[in-house]
């Protein structure tokens, strides 16, 4: 498969294969970094790191769904949700999907050699998890745990930028980020849960079946367990807890709202995850 020039008249096209128009990717990922950021910090992270890692979230999330679409570009076209999605319509070239993919990787590379070189080494994890995820949904039925993977990858960065060292209340964060992707991302499955039977497609939603509903919450709940530990070990103030409980209630709030399993309403679940992550963002700061 070979490069392509990228078109000045297919502007719209790129911004659509990014997903511009739809910012959740971006605030999904950019939380948790956010959160690390601020914890390694001290709660006073230094402005060009902000600029850095917020660039950087948009940029790699925006690769993400390109390569995402590129490995789904002749199974899109069968699901009513992504049947219209750029590639899947012909409307861009396979090349110049790819061009766009590895311009974004290397916008999001440059960003990055303004950090120490162990975090320039951190990136490459990035960029594999980033690179992989898309065509694991071919091959096991958990590519919501690779994905989970690549939308936590920026904590272990963020603290080896700002410390020079990943320590354990980072892979605790990782993890606790991971469970509440996998969470999510299965809420976003079961939308697509019957078209990706027939078409073939592998997901967490197909795997837990029946027990969806109850998988879904046992890692939400692990996900706040994590968090409260981070919490204790950083010595949080009150106002932590603030933002945790709002988080707990909204994630109670949207395990209710998938209880029949209707696509919209899962769909809207899927979505209103942002306000998890929004509000313990809110109380890290305060909390810090």
């Amino acid at each position: 498969m070979k490069l392509s020039r990228l078109r000045a008249d297919h502007i719209e096209e790129y911004k659509q294969l990014m997903r511009v128009e739809k910012p959740i990717g971006t605030l999904l990922l950019m939380w948790p970094t956010l959160w690390s950021l601020w914890i390694a910090s001290g709660g006073v992270p230094q402005w060009h790191m902000l600029l850095i890692f917020v660039l950087g979230t948009f940029m790699m999330r925006s690769a993400g769904c390109v390569i995402n679409d590129f490995a789904d570009r002749k199974v899109d076209g069968a699901v009513k949700r992504t049947a219209q999605r750029p590639l899947a319509r012909g409307a861009v070239s396979e090349g110049e999907a790819l061009t766009l993919f590895a311009s974004l990787i290397g916008a999001s590379f440059i960003l990055v050699l303004m950090l120490n070189w162990q975090t320039i080494l951190l990136s490459f994890g990035a960029l594999a998890l980033a690179s992989i995820y898309p065509f694991m949904k071919r091959y096991t039925h958990l590519p919501q745990v690779v994905l989970g993977a690549a939308f936590s990858w920026g904590i272990p960065m963020a603290f080896m930028a700002v410390q020079e060292t990943v320590p354990v209340i980072a892979w605790v964060l990782f993890i606790a980020n991971l469970l509440w992707t996998v969470a999510y991302d299965t809420k976003y499955a079961m939308v697509d849960k019957d078209d990706d039977v027939v078409v073939g497609i592998k997901s967490t939603a197909i795997l837990f079946g029946r027990w969806d509903r109850h998988v879904i919450a046992g890692l939400n709940v692990a996900f706040l367990a994590c968090m409260a530990w981070v919490a204790a070990q950083v010595g949080m103030s009150m106002w932590f807890w603030v933002g945790f409980a709002v988080a707990g209630s909204w994630l109670a709030k949207l395990q209710w709202q998938i209880n029949d399993r209707s696509r919209d309403k899962c769909f809207k679940a899927f979505l209103s995850n942002n306000y998890v992550g929004l509000a313990m963002f809110a109380g890290v700061v305060a909390g810090v």
